[in-house]
């Protein structure tokens, strides 16, 4: 596949349902051999069984979030002492405390380091720092 926004995510963002700089977004890391995301129909984190979630089911929140020309950016993050099946993408979700209401934004498995197999170590997102960022609308 390639990065791509979930559409329900796009017509948040669209219909102003989804601020960037206010909102809280975590981000997953996913084996993508226990979810295949659905990009049409998948709306909210419970549409990602918790199988697929590797290193913490509930994400790592974005901190310094910044958008310019489109582009939403945020601070690297890091996930702490990974353990478990191999990782093969990253999601991006909107947190409002409940999963069948935090919204799917983004879906990432191209980028450097992917696939990765966690080996009880850190693992460490370093965002693009091109003009697209972590992503453009």
């Amino acid at each position: 596949m390639a990065n791509t926004l979930y559409d329900k995510g796009r017509q948040r963002f669209l219909e102003g349902q989804l601020n960037w700089l206010t909102d809280t977004y975590k981000v997953l890391l996913v084996d993508t051999g226990a979810y295949t995301a659905n990009f049409t129909t998948h709306e909210f984190l419970s549409d990602i069984p918790t199988s697929a979630r590797i290193g913490t089911s509930s994400g790592v929140a974005l901190t310094s979030k910044t958008s310019t020309g489109g582009a939403a950016d945020a601070a690297d993050i890091t996930f702490s002492a990974v353990s478990g099946a191999s990782i093969e993408a990253l999601v991006i979700f909107k947190d409002t405390g409940t999963e069948g209401t935090s919204p799917l934004v983004a879906y990432i498995d191209t980028a450097t380091g992917l696939p990765i197999t966690p080996n009880g170590g850190d693992i460490i997102v370093t965002w693009d720092n091109g003009p697209n960022k972590i992503f453009k609308l």
